[in-house]
């Protein structure tokens, strides 16, 4: 399905903005990042958190990126490595563990998408968050899996969201030598709290299937409408709109990924461009402490021994809201 001519993308873009009720003018921003990345030996560890922070944000976009050396990779390193761990694939010692009744559910089969509900035997937090996909509700989904689907192939999973603590995780489609690839790097967007972790508590849930698109309400107040823009072997992308936009100091977006040596992290990079025309800079990602950014790419340049093929990660396109939004046609 996934890439489609330029004058689809337009008409898309247009749709999009009709749908959404995109604000009615808007200027390009940059973000303020903050690296609170925390040493570990465990490969297995979220020890990693790029924490976004901006004012008047109304828009940006998330972008799942192959790496730059995907064509270098020999061995595509995907198994889980516990061996500087203090647990072994159970749930982390440190978390609590909220029982539940497995299953797994299809909220949507059509042409383009499958849509899948997993509800685990444990998870971490005991929040139920209804998720609504046509007239179905379910209210103890832990993992929403979003496949891709072509022709003649089977479904190939490209984007997951636990609704419980708001981690979103997400993957171009990966070359047919790779089979169903690997994740990297999760990503939190919307107003980001701390429960032992960082978290965005989500109220709930609407996913639409035509165009693909989840409309997400926070417990905090507001909400994000999430509309996935390109899933192809490039990439996976997510056009995000805030409302209301940003206020305040509360991170709107944080990067949790892990990070041991160079050839052993999903992140170990980071380059930006401090505004939409600055030359691209990049730094290894114990260098960085902060820095401001209208483009922003974790990643790596030297193949990982761990989860070698998983993605970078992009943000970009932040807008500020500067004018009154037309009313809204999403209800």
């Amino acid at each position: 399905m996934m890439v489609r001519p330029a004058f689809v993308r337009r008409a898309c873009c247009a749709a999009a903005a009709c749908w959404f009720g995109i604000a009615a003018t808007a200027g390009p921003a940059t973000v303020s990042v903050e690296n609170q990345t925390r040493p570990t030996a465990c490969a297995e560890e979220d020890n990693v958190s790029m924490v976004l922070r901006g004012r008047g944000i109304a828009r940006f976009r998330v972008e799942a990126l192959q790496p730059t050396y995907l064509g270098r990779i020999e061995v595509d390193h995907t198994a889980p490595d516990f061996s500087g761990c203090n647990f072994d694939g159970a749930s982390h010692p440190t978390d609590p563990s909220h029982a539940f009744e497995p299953r797994r559910v299809v909220l949507h089969e059509g042409k383009d998408w499958l849509i899948v509900g997993i509800t685990l035997p444990t998870f971490w937090r005991p929040h139920r968050v209804p998720v609504k996909v046509g007239a179905r509700t379910e209210d103890d989904i832990h993992l929403l899996q979003v496949f891709a689907r072509k022709p003649g192939a089977k479904p190939r999973e490209a984007l997951v969201l636990y609704p419980a603590d708001g981690y979103w995780r997400l993957k171009p489609l990966p070359p047919a030598r790779f089979g169903d690839g690997v994740y990297g790097s999760s990503v939190l967007m919307g107003p980001v709290e701390t429960d032992g972790r960082p978290v965005v508590n989500i109220a709930s849930i609407e996913v639409r299937t035509n165009p693909l698109a989840l409309v997400l309400r926070f417990a905090a107040g507001g909400r994000a409408d999430v509309k996935v823009a390109e899933i192809s072997e490039a990439r996976t992308a997510l056009d995000v709109w805030l409302r209301p936009p940003t206020r305040g100091e509360r991170p709107f977006a944080v990067l949790r990924s892990m990070y041991v040596a160079a050839d052993n992290a999903d992140v170990a990079e980071v380059s930006w461009r401090a505004t939409p025309s600055s030359p691209p800079q990049r730094r290894d990602l114990p260098s960085v402490a902060r820095l401001e950014a209208a483009q922003l790419r974790f990643g790596r340049s030297v193949p990982s021994r761990h989860n070698t093929s998983a993605p970078d990660i992009r943000f970009s396109g932040f807008e500020t809201d500067s004018g009154p939004r037309p009313k809204e046609t999403l209800r």
